[in-house]
């Protein structure tokens, strides 16, 4: 250990009484700190301290991350009464997902919202939702400064409008990523930017990074209703958050890895949305991408996203 040279006697007497005094209360504030610490985990049960010591989940091997997962499972099922499952299904080699919406047939009915709602578990109250819909007028064009998020229509498609999901870009040059000071999140090698929700700290960088507004930080304790929990969970995607963690979207991680569509896709009643392989060239989405007019949202920062919008007629 490096250690300080002690200062000569004619230095030490120079020291003013304040400073002295200072250094004193911040070694005991220290001191109490830990030990205040110390209380709160030996005043714990075994699951809460097993938690707080838990390592990065890429850190986590065989033995060790089946226990992890275990006892998620416990406190979750435990919490809203129901057998719960948290896989940690990998991403399969030879995949990079991407998605497309067609902006000509969406009608901005959110119906992709509240499907996103339900599949990834996410707070009732507070309203937590990790697709925003903005309405725009067509005279206009993509003037996002114009955009309406919060349009309350009685009917849509409204007359001289036309209608922008906007939700996690799944970049491949996440600046969500760049800016973690703790490595809680990360671009998975299927190209799905996840979180993990045991290593946030809240800091909320990412979410200032995110050029999109993807990223959404509990600022209260999620709530979700004991009979609307979907039991179907991933760790790095749709099981129970906590307060003070940041949240997105994953492309439905515990669906797409199971070879299924993401929630929003299937629940669009007009075929709006693409989702696959693109390193697949029989894909749908990778047809799209080589045949349609494609563009990107805030091309021009470079993030480089796998989410591509396109005009269908």
């Amino acid at each position: 250990m490096k250690r300080t040279p002690c200062a000569p006697d004619s230095q030490r007497s120079s020291t003013p009484p304040e400073t002295a005094g200072t250094s004193t209360r911040r070694g005991f504030l220290k001191q109490g700190a830990v030990a205040a610490a110390l209380g709160f985990l030996a005043s714990c049960d075994a699951a809460t301290r097993e938690a707080f010591f838990q390592k990065h989940f890429r850190e986590l091997k065989g033995p060790e991350r089946k226990k992890v997962l275990e006892r998620l499972e416990r406190e979750y099922s435990r919490e809203y009464g129901k057998p719960v499952t948290v896989a940690d299904t990998p991403a399969a080699e030879g995949v990079l997902f991407g998605y497309a919406l067609d902006l000509s047939r969406c009608i901005g009915c959110r119906r992709c919202v509240y499907a996103c709602v339900k599949e990834n578990n996410q707070s009732r109250d507070p309203q937590v939702h990790w697709i925003t819909v903005l309405e725009l007028e067509k005279e206009k064009g993509i003037d996002l400064a114009e955009a309406d998020a919060y349009y309350d229509a009685k009917q849509v498609p409204r007359e001289g409008h036309f209608y922008l999901p906007v939700a996690c870009q799944q970049c491949r040059r996440p600046q969500c990523v760049s800016v973690c000071p703790v490595g809680a999140t990360w671009q998975e090698p299927d190209g799905i930017v996840v979180v993990d929700q045991n290593w946030c700290i809240g800091c909320r960088c990412c979410v200032a990074a995110c050029p999109y507004g993807a990223r959404r930080f509990n600022w209260a304790a999620p709530s979700i209703p004991k009979g609307e929990m979907n039991p179907d969970t991933h760790y790095l995607g749709n099981r129970p958050r906590m307060k003070g963690v940041v949240e997105k979207c994953t492309f439905c991680i515990q669906r797409v890895r199971k070879g299924r569509y993401p929630a929003c896709v299937e629940v669009c009643p007009v075929g709006a949305r693409k989702f696959g392989n693109l390193l697949d060239p029989s894909s749908e989405v990778r047809y799209i991408i080589e045949n349609k007019r494609i563009f990107l949202l805030k091309e021009d920062l470079n993030t480089q996203p796998k989410f591509f919008y396109f005009y269908g007629v």
